[in-house]
């Protein structure tokens, strides 16, 4: 199935009661949120292009550049965003919880304000 988003697009491959599996197009320029979740557990493999990947370590916020065939393992509650330096492809294995993002920051609009 795929999900258009302001960034590109996601392209839901496999999605069961205990895993969801994507493919993350991500447009160059574009970037995910700076987000974390609660519950869902992912890990990320750049497939194609270059990725501007941060991360929290302890109590900052990590920049790494990414290139196809690095991965990163995102844990429950980091914080992270992806930014794409070229057209980029992601493969992404996660728990099933798809609608668990807390958004931090947005371009598109898309945090939620309390």
């Amino acid at each position: 199935m795929r999900v258009d988003k302001p960034w590109g697009y996601e392209l839901r491959w496999a999605q069961t009661a205990k895993y969801v599996g994507k493919v993350i197009h991500v447009n160059a320029g574009h970037a995910l949120s700076l987000q974390y979740h609660n519950q869902k557990e992912e890990t990320i493999l750049l497939w194609a292009g270059r990725l501007q990947f941060e991360i929290q370590e302890g109590d900052r916020i990590v920049k790494r550049d990414m290139r196809p065939g690095d991965r990163a393992h995102i844990p429950p509650k980091t914080v992270h965003r992806m930014s794409a330096i070229d057209d980029c492809d992601i493969f992404e294995v996660s728990t099933p919880e798809i609608d668990d993002v807390v958004r931090l920051e947005d371009r598109y609009g898309r945090v939620e304000r309390t």
